[in-house]
């Protein structure tokens, strides 16, 4: 199986040079890759796509891979092949994934076993493919980081992308009040059917008044920030004593003035899923999975883009009106 493993060669996504998404090139001769010890291929079904792809494929990101590479973590697939010393899977197991070794843009995917986790039957692949990064980073942001408790409130900004929605529905399921925000009317309303009590619309130039209404003099005491460049300042205007705003997103600069933290002793802290120990990503894949299970985690899919228009996804996922749901590619 190896042995024809190496000579076949599959569709991928290749970048030679950082820039604009036009650097995404579809190859269609590109080496399948092989597994090694601890590792699993995986014939890749649905790939998610994430923000953070798009600042590395710039080359502003603060992680750079070495060129050229295939872009891409989230995978929903089927096992195909495993490495040596690989007991937890074999071919044919239906897997999503939280990062890969090869890149998930593709055919298919080298992942480490470790990073592979099996895929309910109540999912379809696309559903799959929105599980990773956003529900992990969701529940690190909420609860790993933030120490969210039943009976606090949680302001999800940018409440109706893959990790918004992932924070809404964890949040809800913790006993949490939870408020979101949305640009479109139709944002808001897919946030109320995921968990969020209450919506607002962050383009309404009075939305920071309106949340300040409905929290009264107490405020919020958890907000998970996706463009903290833009909205930093004036969550620190949101809080509650000892609030915490949890920094998942960030697309560049911003001045704040620190005597607000002082004023309530509260927080700013930076979440980065890639920091994550064994342990954490252990609890993270624990509480994904249960929730599953218990039928309240569900992922929802939004736009979707065959591998051929990759660029138009890329360019998307910064500049679309608002969205509803996790991006992915279908293969």
């Amino acid at each position: 199986v190896v042995m024809a493993a190496t000579r076949s060669v599959m569709r991928a996504v290749r970048v030679f040079e950082f820039g604009g998404p036009e650097v995404l090139k579809l190859q269609s001769d590109v080496l399948v890759p092989v597994p090694k010890e601890n590792q699993v291929l995986i014939k890749v079904h649905a790939c998610g796509v994430n923000p953070v792809e798009t600042y590395i494929r710039s080359g502003t990101y603060a992680r750079t891979p070495a060129l050229p590479y295939t872009p891409g973590s989230d995978v929903a697939g089927v096992i195909e092949d495993v490495g040596e010393h690989v007991t937890a899977f074999k071919k044919g197991d239906r897997v999503f994934t939280l990062e890969t070794v090869s890149g998930g843009y593709a055919e298919y995917a080298v992942a480490a076993a470790n990073r592979v986790f099996p895929l309910p039957d109540k999912l379809n692949f696309r559903q799959g493919a929105a599980l990773g990064v956003p529900y992990f980073t969701a529940y690190r942001a909420l609860l790993q980081k933030g120490c969210a408790k039943a009976g606090e409130s949680v302001l999800v900004h940018g409440a109706s992308g893959g990790v918004g929605l992932a924070a809404c529905q964890i949040a809800r399921a913790c006993g949490l009040n939870v408020l979101g925000t949305a640009g479109t009317e139709e944002g808001m309303n897919v946030i109320l059917r995921n968990g969020a009590h209450q919506a607002f619309n962050h383009r309404d130039p009075n939305y920071t008044e309106r949340i300040k209404e409905y929290t009264g003099p107490r405020g919020v005491d958890i907000i998970i920030e996706m463009l903290s460049n833009v909205n930093l300042d004036a969550d620190l205007q949101l809080l509650s004593c000892a609030g915490r705003v949890m920094v998942v997103g960030c697309r560049g600069r911003i001045e704040i003035n620190p005597r607000d933290t002082m004023r309530k002793e509260s927080s700013i802290i930076g979440v980065s899923l890639f920091l994550a120990t064994e342990e954490e990503r252990h609890e993270c894949a624990t509480a994904v999975l249960d929730g599953i299970e218990a039928g309240w985690l569900k992922p929802v899919v939004g736009l979707e883009y065959p591998l051929e228009k990759v660029a138009k996804a890329h360019e998307d996922i910064i500049c679309s009106s608002g969205a509803q749901g996790k991006m992915v590619l279908l293969l």
